[in-house]
């Protein structure tokens, strides 16, 4: 028999678990940690969902945290076999799980010496030597090459167009086919090659971010965040854009670039302010990639006169009172940690600075509350007053929306048996499926988080 189980990623947009049996063999699509809300953080520190020297392979479609975080968890639990991806996934998951352990282990060490922890001592979800450990488990295999991983299961990865090295991927478990979406790429990227069309299957499991929505049409001139920042420099501010350190960085650096070159916003300073993007780019300008890039991205990519880099941890305090006027791109994207939230502690109390917001956040985080109009932000165990502008701009997106799932959907050369509604907040999720059933007349369905389902 071949089953499904969702492990994750389902009633929420994070955490993507989802695990194939097949006979004898145990496969696990995504390792992912949840982020937001609480109540789903919560579920990182649970025993793992199924026991882990039992799973064989993991097959990762994506770099992001919510993809790879939990893998080193898994590891430290007993999990010692292969993990499947991209070369670009490869390249990009060491630095997220080198940086989510350094993060884990930071909290741990302040909890112990704050005395706040109802654990004595207080210990990280996994340490540095667990990553390193996952790390050494990563497998590059090349886009659009069967791989076995076990007699009669097979995976094969196909290019996504979310970030560097994302892919969708299609296991073939005896007769059985079931195809992960990943997060998928709009239809066209600033940077990267567009997303391939999907393979048959039998099944296919499918996000949902953006699946109650429709993006608005993409300008390359972004206009609002332009705006923002003439307006900004005008008055003698600063502008901060969290960003994701990985691929939304990259977009916001080459946006700025093309304003500033054509004389859409002023020439002022730009600064690059993570340890984890300064790491990312790197892997984005590594020529041995290049093959993933748009033919036209300007080689070596990235590489702007204009962008300051901030490496130490004076160069990034030196920010919060920086002299004159500047823009800096500082992650976390939501603002759930990182160096972004010493920089809103500094500029949120003064009305002359501006916050853009880049892309999607979750419930719980303080992007959210940011862009649900929050007149205050707890951060560092206080509370500091919004005062400074805050903007979105929606032009930064590479999930696809709902009309461009529908869209790559419709490409399946024939229709599936089921198609399985994740990763998305419940209402996106639900909106989507019923897009599904209405438009293509598939049998569409939001799975229960820990629901399993027959595959033959």
């Amino acid at each position: 028999m071949t089953a499904l189980t969702f492990l994750g990623a389902t009633g929420t947009v994070t955490g993507s678990k989802f695990l194939i049996d097949h006979d004898d063999a145990r496969t696990m699509v995504d390792c992912g940690l949840y982020q937001g809300e609480r109540k789903w953080r919560r579920l990182n520190w649970a025993p793992p969902p199924v026991r882990a020297s039992s799973v064989q392979n993991v097959v990762l479609t994506h770099a992001h945290l919510d993809h790879c975080g939990y893998l080193p968890a898994l590891v430290r639990e007993g999990f010692t076999g292969p993990v499947w991806c991209t070369e670009g996934t490869a390249a990009l998951a060491a630095i997220v799980l080198r940086d989510s352990a350094r993060l884990l282990e930071r909290d741990a060490d302040d909890a112990r010496q704050g005395g706040w922890s109802k654990h004595d001592p207080p210990l990280p979800l996994y340490t540095s030597a667990d990553a390193e450990r996952a790390i050494s488990l990563l497998r590059p295999i090349t886009y659009d090459t069967p791989v076995m991983l076990a007699p009669d299961l097979e995976v094969l990865l196909t290019r996504a167009g979310h970030i560097l090295g994302s892919a969708s991927a299609l296991l073939r478990a005896g007769e059985a086919r079931v195809l992960f979406s990943g997060d998928l790429g709009r239809p066209q990227h600033e940077l990267l090659l567009p997303r391939a069309d999907p393979p048959a299957s039998d099944v296919v499991v499918v996000e949902s971010t953006y699946g109650d929505r429709a993006h608005p049409p993409t300008d390359p001139a972004h206009p609002v965040l332009a705006q923002a920042i003439r307006e900004t420099i005008g008055r003698g501010g600063s502008v901060l854009i969290p960003a994701f350190a990985i691929d939304r960085t990259e977009l916001v650096i080459h946006a700025l670039r093309q304003l500033m070159e054509r004389g859409d916003i002023p020439s002022v300073p730009v600064y690059l302010d993570s340890p984890m993007a300064l790491a990312a780019l790197e892997v984005y300008r590594n020529p041995g990639l290049a093959g993933e890039l748009r033919p036209d991205t300007p080689q070596p990519p990235l590489d702007w006169s204009g962008l300051r880099l901030a490496r130490s941890a004076e160069e990034s305090k030196a920010l919060n009172n920086p002299g004159r006027p500047c823009i800096i791109v500082s992650a976390s994207g939501m603002a759930s940690g990182g160096r972004v939230i010493h920089h809103l502690r500094w500029m949120l109390p003064h009305r002359r600075n501006t916050i853009v917001l880049t892309g999607y956040q979750a419930v719980g985080t303080r992007g959210r509350d940011l862009h649900d109009g929050a007149r205050a932000l707890k951060m560092m165990g206080g509370y500091v007053p919004v005062r400074a502008q805050v903007v979105t701009d929606d032009g930064f997106s590479v999930h696809s929306d709902a009309g461009e799932v529908i869209d790559w959907l419709r490409r399946l050369p024939t229709p599936p048996v089921t198609v399985y509604v994740v990763h998305g907040e419940p209402p996106s999720a639900r909106a989507l499926a019923e897009l599904i059933t209405d438009e293509l007349g598939w049998c569409a369905v939001v799975p229960r988080l820990g629901e399993r389902v027959r595959l033959s």
